[in-house]
């Protein structure tokens, strides 16, 4: 087999359960802190279910991989050179390419501004629906021929959808990267979208909400917790949708949402790999220049409350084998953020309380007090609105009230106290080794830069990464825990195993 068809198969192989494990978390809020397509390199949190330990295993692999494609390739070192070509078409399609040449492999993303979190009230759902429906097929292409001219190339492709985003991937041999913008022009402006299909995808997501959701006790208490946490923000409602809504939206719905939000203007073509950037732009221009342009959809980000007063969930599901608790504080996203310093901190506060062995979390609740069989944390500076600096864990025997004072009692002593010099350059040395990992996977750098710009945070902001955590001190952590990690801006959810005979 030749060199790139290694690298294509296993980058291919772990992109798709990447992006399969990913979904199956969305919809979680008790893991929303740590999503799995976040950069800026949001803090990992330690395994803490089946899902996260499967995920961590996951990005070891991924780490192995590139290894491969770095061995192949003959590089003797992770780039840091985050230098990004950028060109905007006539019509508003913005290209961005990454050169990565330690293999003959390319990652084709496109990415639209549009998930859950702009969806209106009767429509929740929609963004996800409409994904499964993008693979419906054209006049050209009908339905089928897209995964089987992929396949046929030896390549992989798949989508998925977030609250601020829904975007579609190709990896493919650097040589065929055309086959990929070819297709995905296409469908950008000639899906044909007809009842027999929609009655179709609808049922199938309709099941996969049921697999999710409403046969969990962690999808249960999901759907209880996001309202409660998030009371005047679009997170409140689940990516999948509520299933009323999902019943209820038409073919002219459907035709609706593709006409405002699958445009060029609104769409953003990251493009990763074995590739000269010149000639990605030709071919860009050459199969999305004559797509109109339409409208860039005009929108405005609804405000939260800032702060609301503590709230409380205290759920009992009658499936639910051991107890979970969460606190989670509202917090600004990169995004949203006052000063750009913020977001840096908070991840270096993730950090100290759960940033490896030595982290607080573990050395103190798990090991240390005995209070909890797992417990974590975790922030994501990336998203489009406010969002949450979370701790949680399983509690040991059961006694969900000892768990909680001690999460708190870890939030007073960052209040309280700086945290000293060797506790702080580990966490530091932990987060700046995360990021480099993660720049390490050309799929991975593609997500990046993807998301980074469709929040509207930028992809340059990468550049930026490494100052602005050695940059971090003691003092600005306390001053992020004191001024972010407060009662007025926390959520408290409980999740209990319902006792015989109980009918909460």
């Amino acid at each position: 087999m030749k060199q790139w068809q290694t690298v294509l198969a296993a980058l291919a192989r772990i992109s798709h359960r990447f992006a399969a494990a990913a979904a199956d978390l969305a919809d979680r809020p008790a893991l929303r802190s740590v999503r799995v397509l976040d950069v800026l390199s949001s803090t990992p949190a330690r395994p803490n279910s089946p899902a996260l330990r499967h995920l961590h295993a996951l990005a070891s692999r991924i780490g192995q991989i590139c290894g491969l494609a770095l061995l192949l390739a003959g590089a003797a070192s992770a780039q840091t050179d985050w230098a990004v070509s950028e060109r905007t078409l006539d019509n508003g399609l913005t290209v961005l390419v990454r050169e990565d040449h330690r293999a003959p492999v390319v990652v084709s993303q496109i990415w639209y501004r549009v998930g859950s979190s702009y969806e209106r009230r009767g429509e929740t759902g929609i963004s996800h629906l409409f994904e499964h429906m993008m693979f419906k097929g054209t006049e050209r292409y009908p339905q089928g021929e897209f995964s089987e001219i992929i396949n046929r190339e030896g390549g992989r492709q798949n989508a998925f959808t977030g609250p601020d985003f829904t975007a579609y991937f190709e990896i493919l041999a650097a040589d065929r990267l055309e086959v990929a913008l070819e297709l995905e022009a296409d469908r950008m402006a000639n899906l044909q979208i007809n009842p027999e299909d929609l009655e179709r995808e609808r049922q199938v997501v309709l099941e996969e909400r049921r697999l999710r959701i409403e046969d969990r006790p962690d999808g249960r208490f999901s759907v209880r917790y996001s309202p409660v946490a998030y009371p005047a923000s679009p997170y409140a409602h689940p990516i999948i949708g509520w299933s009323d809504d999902i019943r209820n939206i038409s073919v002219a719905d459907l035709r609706a949402f593709y006409a405002r939000w699958y445009v060029p203007a609104n769409a953003t073509l990251v493009v990763a790999g074995d590739v000269d950037p010149e000639a990605v732009f030709a071919l860009a221009e050459e199969h999305f220049g004559e797509v109109p342009a339409g409208a860039e959809p005009q929108t405005t980000a609804p405000q939260g409350l800032e702060t609301p007063g503590e709230r409380r969930l205290d759920y009992r599901d009658p499936q639910a084998r051991v107890a979970q608790i969460q606190l989670g504080y509202g917090v600004p996203s990169a995004a949203t953020a006052d000063s750009p310093d913020d977001p840096y901190a908070l991840l270096m506060l993730a950090m100290v309380l759960d940033g490896g062995d030595g982290a607080r979390l573990g050395e103190r609740l798990v090991r240390g007090q005995g209070v909890a069989a797992s417990a974590g944390a975790g922030y994501s500076p990336v998203s489009r609105l406010d969002t949450q600096f979370s701790l949680y864990g399983t509690p040991r025997d059961g006694d969900v009230a000892a768990l909680e004072s001690a999460l708190r009692a870890e939030v007073a002593a960052l209040r309280e106290s700086p945290v000293d010099a060797e506790e702080l350059e580990r966490a530091r040395n932990q987060l700046l080794a995360d990021h480099l990992f993660e720049l390490d996977s050309v799929f991975y750098q593609a997500m990046q830069i993807g998301r980074l710009e469709t929040v509207g945070i930028g992809w340059e902001s990468l550049n930026e990464f490494e100052e602005r955590v050695r940059a971090v001190t003691a003092e600005d952590i306390q001053r992020v825990a004191r001024e972010y990690l407060t009662p007025e801006r926390l959520t408290v959810g409980v999740l209990r195993p319902q006792a015989q005979g109980d009918d909460t």
